[in-house]
């Protein structure tokens, strides 16, 4: 029997969202106020006007999606501004009910060596205002006294696959001054540069940085590109997502944690698809699909869902009926619901799991296990015994709600 779940029983259950985007998640009243302060043009100084013209609630593909990012990464090229979308993103989340977030950004495209803002001092920055958020809400009195469970977060790096300067002034001519090298061997460089920064910054100034992550276009940058770079974290007790199966084939899901070590993937969604595989040497295209889910599963690597983000960078799916959610769920693969990016999606975590509860098949205890595994999966930034300390308060608190909703027996 299909459970009723009440928007203010979601809104009240604790929540952990591990794929967020910093600079697709900015306020957009706060975004108005930003580009002020950095001189950025933008199509329109008002919320219609933004609404209308750049962030929608449907896109005609992945393209038009990430147009959006020029203004949000331009306007955060800026440390106050950093500091601020950082604090209010932290915020935004404690206000409905989220307890845990892992908040990704790709440190390099926020650079502004002219204004002397280099790697460190936006990875501060961003610290900064998550750890201001994270300490006023656990003083809050129903904290203290241990009736709900206290937030914390962690930051998620990423590096490129492949970038353009036109957004960002870090790599403005940055295939110039290494004239001897291909392009590829660039990009590759950046993201050995990065993720050996973010090693140095966790272990000396105990920012907790507590993963790595390969963004941007899967299609001509194959993950096995970086396996270096992700060795280079796995040996450092660096814990690794990569952006895999978002449009792309199933072997770029294989590749990923099978050449990178991947302990989660993000997005996964064209795992299911079979006509999506390229690679001319597997031959039983569902039999390869169906061997690798099985293999993810018993590993239990967790895929980070994006369901709003998945329909609108990937219009072709159409209905939210057809997105490959079900399979996940019937292949028993631990999964968790992310947003993504709350701007550029105009979405939230209640959103999204509304969603996801209107369209699939999900019982209560499955709802359990997907938001046990937010917690149970998050790269959390202390050690292993506190991380399931704090992952069976929350669960505790879950069954609290789930009680005072009548969805479970006292």
């Amino acid at each position: 029997m299909q459970l009723n779940y009440s928007d203010e029983f979601i809104k009240a259950m604790p929540k952990a969202d591990l794929h967020l985007h910093l600079d697709g998640s900015l306020r957009l009243s706060s975004l108005l106020e930003m580009a002020k302060v950095t001189k950025t043009q933008l199509p329109s100084y008002t919320l219609e006007g933004m609404k209308e013209l750049v962030f929608k609630d449907k896109y005609n593909d992945l393209g038009e999606y990430l147009h959006c990012f020029q203004y949000t990464c331009d306007v955060l090229r800026d440390l106050e501004n950093l500091e601020r979308a950082a604090f209010e993103l932290a915020v935004d989340n404690q206000e409905e009910g989220v307890n845990y977030i892992e908040v990704r950004f790709a440190p390099q495209l926020l650079t502004n060596p002219d204004k002397g803002i280099h790697l460190d001092q936006v990875l501060e920055a961003v610290d900064n205002g998550l750890k201001r958020a994270k300490t006023n809400y656990n003083q809050q009195d129903d904290v203290q006294n241990g009736t709900k469970p206290r937030f914390e977060y962690g930051i998620i790096a990423c590096a490129m696959r492949m970038f353009t300067g036109a957004f960002s002034p870090y790599y403005t001519g940055i295939f110039n001054v290494m004239p001897e090298f291909e392009p590829m061997q660039v990009i590759q460089l950046a993201a050995m540069d990065m993720v050996k920064a973010c090693v140095r910054i966790r272990d000396s100034k105990g920012i907790p940085i507590v993963g790595v992550d390969l963004a941007g276009q899967e299609s001509g940058y194959p993950a096995g590109k970086f396996k270096e770079v992700y060795k280079y974290a796995h040996q450092h007790f660096m814990s690794k997502t990569i952006h895999a199966g978002e449009a792309y084939g199933a072997e770029s899901v294989f590749e990923a944690i099978t050449e990178c070590f991947a302990d989660r993937i993000g997005h996964g969604y064209s795992l299911f698809i079979p006509d999506m595989i390229k690679d001319d040497k597997i031959d039983d295209r569902q039999k390869y699909v169906n061997s690798l889910a099985s293999f993810i599963a018993d590993k239990r690597i967790c895929i980070e869902v994006c369901l709003t983000s998945n329909l609108q960078t990937n219009p072709s799916i159409g209905s939210i009926k057809n997105h490959k959610f079900q399979d996940i769920l019937n292949h028993r693969i631990a999964t968790t619901l992310c947003t993504d990016n709350r701007l550029v999606s105009n979405t939230t975590m209640s959103a999204e799991y509304r969603l996801a509860l209107d369209n699939f098949d999900i019982s209560f205890n499955r709802l359990k296990d997907i938001v046990a595994d937010g917690f149970k999966k998050s790269f959390f930034g202390h050690d292993y015994v506190n991380k399931r300390v704090y992952a069976k308060d929350c669960m505790n608190y879950f069954n609290e709600v789930a009680k005072k909703y009548g969805l479970m027996a006292s």
